[in-house]
């Protein structure tokens, strides 16, 4: 294994405006599309060496999707980039004064800083909760909860304590956003359809799906009306929702609320916020609640030559005084904008500002049933919903091949309700769980 010191991040030198992307997901992704190769030497640093399409997340944990398929090299997507520089390192700060970029291996000079670091899982403080709890932000935080879950199912099945098997088949998600949402309904159509097969000796009505948030409705970033189809259809699919709730602590084996309220559950899954990826170097005047202020140009505050887009900014107006919603859709655009700024710069043009165009929103809850807010207030529910959301999702997913993969995926399980990847490639282990420690150590020895 090569040390530190003998890495280098070995960029060619250019005479063309270096562009330095920090970051791979939807804003960095669509930025370097529209940079035009010979006119700019753009180079992306990012600790993953894969852009994820992050929405179908919760699809990997539940068994519904391969992880691969829902993700795609960086280096794939442009190699016909001649001056395109991928570089697998972690970002530790950035010197605005001198230009630069400092990474594990050493530090990168710039003509322009993107940050497209996206969001973190926000825990609040909550260390234990940080500690004992399932993200779901990474293709990795994904397949661990893949593993939490088949295992749990595996142990449940095995043990002939009633109380211990609650705990096991007991599954709590905190928070009632579309990740929540969307997670409760496949666990509760996973446990209609698929594990009586799997298990046909366990009585699944013991199996509870908890869906909490301290607000008074599901789904709260959209309309009043798609939170109140999807509140009936989660209660159609059995699933406990509990509002107006807040975790208070979480130690591996009891869910705690503020309340006083205890459930005994094995898997609290974390979806109740997000908070922005931000990076050391910057003003602390330039971060407002985790996010960098930008205006309309993307521009950090103070700064001409550094620039946030997608969720790890906040760009305030009159119609988003909160900046944009977290979500792909003004990453996208902002990736987009700035990459025609950028050479409207080049020309001598004047900038343009950034205007997002919104174009609704979407969440499904299960098989046909979905909801969506569309542009002009219209909503809509159902099935219409539910084939709008999978068009969407197959039209913005990267690469033919997982197009087809994913496709292929949602065709079988309309016909079959089967889920093809229910296999446990590498156990989960928490590092304060013995228990589970033991279990995983007796079963994989040789």
């Amino acid at each position: 294994m090569l040390q530190l010191e003998q890495l280098t991040l070995n960029i060619p030198d250019t005479t063309k405006p270096r562009v330095v992307i920090i970051g791979g997901g939807f804003g960095a992704v669509n930025l370097t599309k529209n940079l035009p190769d010979e006119q700019f030497q753009v180079v992306m640093l990012s600790k993953q060496n894969y852009h994820g399409f992050w929405p179908l997340l919760y699809q990997v944990a539940t068994a519904g999707l391969e992880p691969e398929s829902i993700a795609e090299p960086i280096r794939k997507l442009f190699d016909d980039h001649k001056d395109f520089h991928f570089r697998f390192t972690r970002v530790n700060s950035i010197n605005p004064a001198a230009k630069t970029v400092s990474t594990v291996i050493g530090d990168v000079p710039y003509d322009y800083l993107v940050i497209a670091t996206g969001t973190k899982s926000n825990y609040f403080g909550n260390e234990q909760i940080k500690q004992n709890a399932f993200g779901l932000k990474h293709l990795s935080d994904a397949i661990n909860l893949r593993s939490q879950l088949l295992q749990s199912f595996e142990q449940a099945n095995l043990t002939k304590n009633p109380e211990a098997r609650r705990s096991l088949l007991n599954i709590v998600i905190a928070g009632a956003g579309p990740t929540g949402v969307e997670l409760a309904g496949s666990l509760a159509e996973m446990r209609q359809h698929v594990l009586p097969r799997d298990y046909p000796g366990m009585d699944f009505r013991e199996m509870n799906i908890y869906l909490v948030d301290g607000l008074d409705r599901v789904l709260p970033p959209m309309s009043p009306e798609s939170s109140r189809h999807t509140h009936g259809y989660l209660e159609k699919l059995g699933v406990i929702i509990k509002l107006n709730k807040f975790v208070e602590s979480y130690d591996g084996q009891t869910v705690k609320f503020k309340d006083g309220e205890e459930i005994r559950s094995q898997t609290l899954v974390w979806a109740a916020g997000v908070a922005g990826a931000t990076i050391e170097g910057l003003p602390a005047e330039t971060v407002e609640r985790g996010r960098y202020l930008v205006n309309t140009f993307n521009q950090v505050q103070g700064f001409t030559d550094v620039f946030a887009i997608g969720d790890v900014a906040v760009m305030k107006s009159e119609k988003w005084p909160k900046g944009h919603p977290q979500v792909a859709q003004p990453a996208i655009q902002q990736g987009v904008h700035l990459a025609k700024n950028l050479v409207r710069k080049l020309r001598g043009d004047e900038w343009k500002p950034f205007s997002y165009f919104d174009k609704g929103s979407l969440a499904i809850v299960g098989r046909a049933r979905a909801v969506a807010d569309l542009p002009g207030k219209k909503s809509l529910s159902g099935f219409i919903a539910w084939v709008a959301w999978l068009f969407v999702h197959i039209y913005y997913l990267v690469g033919f091949r997982n197009k087809l993969i994913v496709m292929a995926n949602w065709v079988y399980r309309f016909f079959t309700y089967q889920r093809g990847t229910r296999i446990i490639i590498q156990p989960y282990v928490n590092s304060e769980d013995k228990a589970a420690q033991e279990y995983v150590r007796l079963q994989t020895v040789d």
